[in-house]
């Protein structure tokens, strides 16, 4: 049985004082914040907020300008193989092989975390079962429709079932009953004790999944708590209405 430090901890995220800045950009800016075990994390803000380049921060694929990260009790940036071997990470951008079927992506990627081949067999087929793709999983993906894509790719993303999963706008272009399936789904990783950090651009999905959410926007944090405790402090109905009073402007449009 692995013996991973995050197990006994109660904060399995720890941001403190983080700046990330790109020539005369601050994408990030000054932000702190602690994410504990278990919980469904939502990072919400308008385009260009800087959401994707804290997931991208977390994950190890940029390095910060200032301050420091720890995933599961480990510094991202000088113990990164160990942060990596903790965590699942589905992008913004699908990264899918086109000339593969759905099973086909899904299993490749189990191989790069070297899971036994029971194991991967056994992962591959719950996971296109719960993304509903079993009857499309010896398809190229090349052949998918955007949905489908996502779907796929969120699979791909936990096919070793990590302990702490990244999931940048998971739900981008899928219609009503996927996204629903995916919230299940979701849902389903959260009950089994994972750390789940959301980037979404829907607000009732982060109202439907998210324990407490931050709204992040130029960089800053500017609220925090759960949608409840949102709600309630702005007199809002719903965190759309809580996003718009703090922004001045709608969840899709551009900064």
């Amino acid at each position: 049985m692995r013996n991973h430090t995050f197990f006994v901890m109660q904060k399995v995220i720890i941001i403190e004082d983080l700046t990330k800045r790109f020539e005369d950009i601050t994408a990030i800016d000054h932000l702190t914040l602690e994410v504990p075990k278990g919980e469904l994390f939502g990072l919400l803000g308008p385009n260009g907020a800087g959401k994707t380049t804290t997931i991208n921060v977390l994950c190890g694929i940029l390095a910060p300008t200032s301050g420091k990260v720890m995933v599961g009790g480990y510094n991202v940036f000088t113990e990164p193989r160990k942060v990596k071997s903790l965590i699942g990470v589905c992008p913004q951008d699908t990264a899918v092989y086109d000339y593969l079927t759905g099973r086909e992506n899904i299993e490749f990627f189990g191989h790069l975390y070297n899971l036994p081949q029971e194991t991967l067999a056994r992962n591959s087929a719950d996971l296109l079962q719960k993304m509903e793709l079993t009857d499309h999983q010896n398809r190229r993906v090349s052949k998918y429709s955007g949905g489908m894509r996502r779907r796929i790719n969120l699979a791909m993303a936990l096919v070793h079932s990590p302990e702490i999963a990244f999931l940048d706008e998971p739900t981008v272009a899928m219609d009503p009953q996927s996204r629903h399936a995916v919230w299940d789904f979701i849902r389903e990783q959260k009950s089994q004790g994972k750390t789940i950090i959301l980037t979404t651009h829907y607000m009732e999905e982060a109202e439907e999944l998210c324990d407490r959410v931050g709204i992040i926007d130029y960089g800053r944090l500017i609220a925090f708590g759960s949608p409840a405790e949102l709600r309630q402090k702005y007199n809002a109905e719903n965190l759309e209405d809580v996003f718009i009073q703090l922004t001045g402007r709608r969840i899709r449009e551009a900064v």
